[in-house]
């Protein structure tokens, strides 16, 4: 087995990540559901040691993103560990644009005093990098979610920062082989794991990856201490669901670079957001740090929430459901989510799958005129 992926380019590590190459072993990663072991060996008990199962998922993603990860029983409670490091009135920037979760717990944070708040625009990258002088927390999250704005990491992660201040950035929807945001110099990479990394919409998991020793060290014992624990089931289907993650992302984004061609002109449609498109933005920004631009793409529709919600009832081969990230398409309308009432009302969030880029196009095209004629 490869001890690190050095020698190996990402598509062949997440292929290779985890296993044993131990005569007699299983070729894949099994199955370990324990809760305890016995005592004299490496660990006693899953809460404070992990497991065999947890830790091949831990080595896939750490591979991947260049640093030391930690598996977590979701996104949030990842989220939750980095937040958790902040001392008692800590003060933390964030984007205007940013997942409903994260804004959720800033939020009630900072209602009841732990923090300060301070918003700013991704595409503001002078403000970011001031921010970075006076913060204890800088939350990124590039392409951000819906609104797939780009931020410049390359020069955010790299400016000057207040002693002891975490750059953290949720990578989930570029994912760790379109960016690798400790290369840049972030403090911590976060990633929903439910997403992209287990692609079929079968678990929840998250994992946080660092190059910080003691930062990895706090972040476990927040782990620990919390029960905030990825379930074995549930680490085993993210290591089998990101062995075909290379094949995935190289399908869905290069078929939602046709769809974000078409909606842009498309007379239903009203705008087209995808850092691919010339027009997005942060189209220039996303060319120099993305390796790939991703298979998320938002539209507003013509005439209100009510044609959007037209849509999504008319799509067939899409379906109708949050989340992202998997082997199918999905398509919601995402003002109608509490807490992103902000949002356009008539903006749709379509996740794109590796399904046949025709049938996907057949499927929208026809939901779009059914709905505004």
């Amino acid at each position: 087995m490869y001890a690190d992926n050095a020698q190996l380019q990402p598509d062949s590590w997440l292929v290779t990540a985890g296993r044993t190459s131990e005569p007699g072993s299983p070729l894949n990663v099994p199955l370990v559901p324990a809760s305890n072991f016995i005592i004299g060996g490496k660990r006693e008990y899953s809460r404070d040691d992990g497991t065999p199962t947890w830790e091949a998922l831990e080595q896939l993603v750490g591979g991947l993103e260049s640093g030391r990860s930690l598996a977590f029983a979701s996104g949030m409670a990842a989220i939750a560990a980095v937040f958790d490091q902040l001392h008692a009135g800590a003060s933390v920037v964030l984007p205007d644009d940013c997942y409903q979760g994260v804004a959720g717990l800033v939020t009630a944070g900072a209602d009841r005093g732990r923090w300060s708040v301070q918003r700013l625009a991704l595409n503001d990258t002078a403000g970011w990098i001031d921010a970075c002088r006076c913060s204890d927390l800088v939350w990124l999250e590039s392409p951000s979610n819906p609104l797939l704005g780009v931020a410049d990491l390359e020069a955010i992660c790299a400016a000057p920062r207040k002693p002891g201040a975490i750059v953290a950035v949720d990578n989930t929807f570029a994912t760790p082989l379109n960016q690798r945001p400790l290369d840049f110099g972030a403090t911590v990479s976060l990633q929903s794991a439910t997403k992209f990394i287990g692609g079929h919409s079968d678990l929840l998991a998250g994992v946080a990856t660092t190059k910080d020793e003691a930062f990895w060290h706090a972040l476990r014992k927040s782990r620990e201490l919390t029960g905030a624990t990825p379930g074995t089931l549930e680490s085993f289907l993210a290591v089998r669901g990101a062995r075909t993650m290379a094949l995935r992302l190289e399908r869905a984004q290069r078929s939602a670079m046709v769809l974000a061609e078409r909606l842009a002109v498309h007379p239903a449609v009203e705008l087209a957001r995808y850092p691919g498109l010339p027009s997005h933005p942060t189209h220039a920004t996303a060319r120099r740090v993305l390796k790939g631009f991703g298979t998320i793409i938002s539209f507003d529709v013509h005439g209100g929430a009510a044609r959007a919600d037209a849509v999504c009832r008319r799509t067939g081969l899409i379906h109708h459901a949050t989340s992202l990230g998997a082997v199918e398409s999905t398509i919601e309308r995402r003002a109608a989510i509490p807490g992103q009432e902000h949002l356009p009302p008539s903006l749709l969030r379509l996740s794109v799958g590796i399904e046949d880029v025709e049938d996907l196009w057949r499927d929208l095209d026809n939901a779009l005129n059914a709905a505004t004629t």
